[in-house]
Formats: C-alpha cells, sequence, structure tokens
C-alpha cells in the first residue's frame, strides 16, 4: 500500500504509520497519464494568518503544458493525511494525478507538518480552514507567493468586480486531508467541489466513541465513551515526532500545554484522555473542543457539492462516520453523494483488478470510484452539465464478480428491510419472540482485557495481529441458525437494544465521574458451516452505558457483509477490548431473557 522511501528508522517506521494509514492507497499517479499531458511544478512558500500567529505555508504548484492566462483552467487544492507533507506519496501523487488530467493543482503541507509553520491544530476551521482560504486567494491570483510568484491562469467563476477573486477551485484528500476540506468550505464559499476520503464527522466519537444511545443518524454522544487508546497514541507520537522528522522547524511550530507541536487544547485533550477519568465538571468542556473542531460543529456553513468517500476496513473513522455528515448535508440541502468503498485505515486494499481505486495504478478511468470522482469534478469544476454524477449512495460488495462490485442506490439507506432477531436466554439468537427461552447468564470483565478485535497500528507497521478471540466467562454470545434459501445482505448499522443487570455498577454510576458507568462491547460474527469464524471487518461498538436500571441501544459500525446460506450470524457482548480502555473495577453483568421481555438485534438490508 505504500513504499517509504530510504530513511533513518524511526522516521521510515513513523512515515510508514502516518502516510500507510491516512492515505496511502491514494499513491504515485499513473507515468503513462503523466506522459500524456505534462506539467510544471514550482515550489512556493506563502505567509498567511492563522489566527494568533502566522504561519508560512509550504507548497507545490503545477500547471499543465498549455495552461495560461488566455487559456486557463479549474484548480485541484489538496493537502496530506496527518503525518504526511506535500510531497509525501499520497499528496504529491493526487496533485500530479489531476494535473496530468489538465487541472491546475496545488498541494500543500498542512499546519504544523512538512516544512509548513503553526502548531498541530486538528482541522480547525478559525486556523486550518483560514489558511487554506489564503491558498484560495493564490489560486485567484488576488495574492502572490512569498517569491512574488503569482496564478493568472485558473478559471474564474464570472467576468470582473468580485468574480474575479473567486477562482473555480475542487478538493480532495484523505482522513487529514479529508476533514480540512469541509473546514475550508465553511469558511470560503468559493470552494466548488469537495472529495473528502475516509474523514470524520465528530473527533470526540472518533477517539472516544460511545454507541450507547446516540440521537438518530448522528455519532454524537454527550456520555463520554470508550478511550481509543492505540490509534490515538499512535498519531499522538506521529505529531510530537515531527520535530525529529523535520529538523530545524519554524519556531512557529511550537505547541502549548506541554505539548512539542499540538495546539494547547489538543494537548489537554489527550491529557484527559490518558488520564482515564471523566469528572463532570472538566469532561464536557474537553468534548466541546474536540467537537467544535470537528465537521459536525460546521456542516451548516458548507454548501459545495461533496462527494462522500468512505471505507468498509476502518476501525478509526467508521462509516457511521460520513453517514451523519451525509445526513446532515442532505437534510440542509447541500448537494451530496456517498460511496463505501472496501479500503479504510484498517486496509482492505484489493487488487486494482477488482475496479477497485489505487491512484498507485493510475486507474482513475478504470475505478468505479475514480470514475466517480472524475464525473464530480467535471460537473462542478469544468460546468459540464450533462454528466451524470451517479446514484446517490453505493456499496462494495466483496462477495460480486469484478465489474459488479459496486451496488447502487437511489437513496440512503438502501432499503427499509430489516431482520429482526430476539436475544434468547438459551444463547440463541430467534426471529420469533414466542421462540424466546426464559434465562439468565452472566459474565464479566478481569483486570486486564480479555477480548480481541484488532491491533488498530499492527498493519501499518507490518507486525503480526492475533485473530479475534474472546476468553470464556468475559462475554456472552447468541447464535442464529443457517441461512437459508438465499443469502442475506446486511448494509447499515445493525441496532441492538439492550438490558442487563449489573448491581455494582448501580452503586457507583451515579458518582459524578462517568468513568464508573459500565463499559460494554458489542459485535457481529459470521460463523462457517466449519465452526470457523470471522469478526466481520474486525469492528466493535463500545458503549458506556448511561443508566444500567433502563432499557439501552447501542448502534454498532455500519457494515457491508452477505450472510451466505449454511451460514449463522453470532452477536457478542464482551466486556473488553484489547484496542480500548475498559470498565473501571470488575462489574459482572448479567443479561436476562424472557418472551415479553428481552434484548433484541435489527440488521438493515440491502433487500432480502
Amino acid at each position: 500500500m505504500y513504499r517509504a522511501v530510504p530513511r533513518p528508522l524511526l522516521r521510515t517506521s513513523l512515515a510508514l504509520l502516518a502516510a500507510g494509514s491516512l492515505a496511502a492507497p491514494l499513491a504515485l499517479a499513473s507515468a503513462a497519464s503523466a506522459a500524456a499531458a505534462p506539467y510544471d511544478v514550482t515550489a512556493v512558500q506563502l505567509t498567511v494568518d492563522a489566527g494568533d500567529r502566522d504561519c508560512t505555508v509550504d507548497a507545490d504548484l503545477y500547471r499543465p503544458a498549455g495552461v495560461d492566462a488566455a487559456h486557463p483552467a479549474p484548480a485541484i487544492l489538496t493537502t496530506n493525511g496527518f503525518g504526511g507533507d506535500k510531497a509525501d506519496g499520497s499528496t504529491a501523487a493526487t496533485a500530479q494525478a489531476f494535473a496530468a488530467r489538465g487541472y491546475v493543482a496545488l498541494s500543500y503541507s498542512g499546519l504544523g507538518f512538512g516544512k509548513s509553520g503553526c502548531p498541530i491544530s486538528l482541522d480547525d476551521p478559525s486556523l486550518d480552514g483560514r489558511a487554506a482560504s489564503r491558498l484560495i486567494d493564490f489560486l485567484a491570483g488576488t495574492r502572490t507567493a512569498d517569491d512574488g510568484t503569482r496564478v493568472d491562469y485558473v478559471t474564474k467563476e464570472g467576468k470582473g468586480g468580485t468574480a474575479a477573486a473567486d477562482p473555480r477551485v475542487g478538493m480532495i484528500g484523505g482522513s487529514y486531508g479529508g476533514a480540512i476540506q469541509m473546514a475550508t468550505a465553511a469558511v470560503d464559499h468559493r470552494v466548488d467541489a469537495l472529495v473528502p476520503l475516509i474523514t470524520w464527522n465528530d473527533l470526540a466519537y472518533a477517539l472516544d466513541p460511545n454507541n450507547a444511545e446516540q440521537p438518530a443518524g448522528s455519532v454524537n454522544n454527550d456520555v463520554p465513551g470508550v478511550y481509543k487508546k492505540e490509534w490515538t497514541n499512535g498519531f499522538f507520537l506521529i505529531g510530537e515526532a515531527q520535530g525529529l522528522l523535520h529538523p530545524g522547524l519554524d519556531p512557529s511550530r511550537l505547541g502549548g500545554a506541554g505539548c512539542l507541536h499540538f495546539v494547547a487544547k489538543a494537548c489537554e485533550t489527550k491529557r484527559w484522555l490518558d488520564s482515564g477519568r471523566y469528572p463532570a465538571d472538566s469532561t464536557k468542556p474537553i468534548l466541546d473542543y474536540a467537537r467544535s473542531v470537528s465537521p459536525v460543529s460546521y456542516l451548516k456553513d458548507v454548501k459545495a457539492p461533496t462527494l462522500l468517500v468512505q471505507g468498509q476496513a476502518d476501525s478509526l473513522f467508521n462509516l457511521n462516520e460520513a453517514a451523519a455528515t451525509y445526513r446532515t448535508l442532505k437534510a440542509q440541502g447541500t448537494e451530496t453523494k456517498m460511496i463505501w468503498q472496501s479500503w479504510g485505515h484498517s486496509g482492505g486494499m484489493t487488487d486494482p483488478a477488482s475496479g477497485e481505486l489505487n491512484l498507485s495504478e493510475g486507474n482513475l478511468e478504470t475505478s468505479y470510484v475514480g470514475q466517480r470522482i472524475l464525473a464530480w469534478f467535471d460537473r462542478y469544476l469544468r460546468h459540464e452539465k450533462g454528466t451524470d454524477t451517479g446514484p446517490a449512495f453505493a456499496y462494495y460488495r466483496d462477495w460480486m464478480p469484478v465489474g459488479q462490485t459496486y451496488g447502487t442506490s437511489a437513496t440512503f439507506p438502501a432499503s427499509g428491510d430489516s431482520w429482526k432477531l430476539y436475544l434468547s436466554g438459551d444463547g440463541k439468537l430467534v426471529d420469533d419472540r414466542a421462540e424466546v427461552a426464559r434465562g439468565s447468564r452472566e459474565y464479566r470483565n478481569g483486570l486486564l482485557p480479555t477480548s480481541h478485535s484488532e491491533s488498530q497500528l499492527a498493519g501499518l507497521l507490518g507486525l503480526p495481529d492475533p485473530a479475534p478471540y474472546d476468553i470464556k466467562g468475559t462475554y456472552l454470545d447468541w447464535t442464529s441458525e443457517p441461512v437459508e434459501g438465499r443469502p442475506v445482505d446486511v448494509v447499515g448499522a445493525p441496532k441492538a437494544t439492550l438490558k442487563v443487570v449489573s448491581p455494582r455498577t448501580e452503586r457507583v454510576q451515579h458518582s459524578g465521574d462517568a468513568a464508573d458507568k459500565l463499559v460494554l462491547f458489542a459485535k457481529l460474527y459470521d460463523i462457517a458451516p466449519d465452526g470457523s469464524k470471522t469478526l466481520v471487518h474486525r469492528l466493535v461498538a463500545p458503549a458506556r452505558v448511561p443508566d444500567v436500571t433502563r432499557p439501552f441501544t447501542v448502534e454498532l459500525p455500519a457494515l457491508v457483509h452477505r450472510y451466505q446460506p449454511g451460514h449463522r450470524l453470532r452477536f457478542v457482548l464482551a466486556a473488553s477490548d484489547t484496542a480500548y480502555y475498559g470498565n473501571k473495577g470488575v462489574k459482572p453483568v448479567t443479561v436476562v431473557s424472557a418472551p415479553e421481555d428481552t434484548g433484541t438485534l435489527e440488521l438493515p438490508l440491502a433487500g432480502r
């Protein structure tokens, strides 16, 4: 997925972690395309105002052959994933790919990365968004680079007046380079089209998820979640290591609150998460900061047509995040469509012969996602009004043959069909409430994690990752009968409605520290006829139960998965997971089932 250039060992490891996790599938551009449409590249620096300080932004300007003031072209603005820079295999490749196709391209190192100044500010619209807006001024020709370079060859939206300052600009990028697009479009309505890949809706959810009792269509939650320690620590290490990766940094890069390269509030958030405490008097301000720099807080100001691309194999920013963004944009009238592709931060890249986007193979024109991206920019940047930008929703199906891998729908969700199952006291999942057996079963957590879904950074660093497991006595499971007749295609976020009994939790859950509330992990397995099991995409739903005396709902990460005939579905509640912080103290949990009062599991279907 990513090939590092030779460099010292530490830098190599961190670069692999950064570029491999955030947008490695956006790799080297097609040499054939570049040869067909050559371009010139000019390194430029621009000093921009980013809040309380000025920052020098390091960028590369790509000018296609034949493009000049008399023959202008639309522009593409792109920046790096977390830990990368303008020249990494992802960012440069994206700029090259579009310059080779006749677009002016400006790739730049985001604030706090590469040779750009200022501390890392998590794509804050008031800082990162403002800086990107100044780069749009540069593309408009209304400001020059620090060395006097001026651009007069980007297509404008109109003639004369204020239109002269309005260049036709689209943005594309993955992960950290995805959220910046929405941050920029929120503060600068000159942005004409967005293609955010594998990015977040709410960092409070991404780093500290709570899948219990979420508002409909949202990933937000006022009850603190379950600390996603592996992903968070990995990215914090990347950020703090920037001084080693780029010696002689601009002094403006120095952070605050004890961090080397992060803004003070980001540093405070990390320190609070590490503490494992959620005191009522300090939790909300920290959650509010993470949310304030996230799209969920400013999507109301995003008007640019947006093509969301999210990965099915992604435990960092799961499909629920893109779905929440899609629903918000759609509800406010912003033109938006969504694609669920195979790959994300947790891997999932397939052979390009399968039809998946992989710019390392230069397959924009021959991959489904690549064709959709090109059509999006043709429609909104080249103003080819007859261009078909595709269906509202598309999703990758790994069980289908080449050429038929994407299912499509004119709506999201794909259908109103669902499969409802009941949690029986004998450990079965049944589809008739009358078949529920009376019974109760108990599990309890240990002092150390006893269940494993994935080592979130293992694949990125080339380390082995044990198969998912659950240790007896620390989880409960319910298993369906084998699927009969036609397969069952699950497309969307399953929901479990549960009620548990946990007296030890009851005694402490109102202590004033949300860390005393019960934590559990819900997940779905596919059990093959031979008994082998697969944790679907290795995804789990961490949940911090608001009140164990009341029923609650857990929304699992959305998935696209086919249960073939003969296969069984297994629903698991586990007490812990190695990738997350868990319960504070040992909390035995009992689940009681009876026909008139039992838990349910509902799975959205593409059509059954």
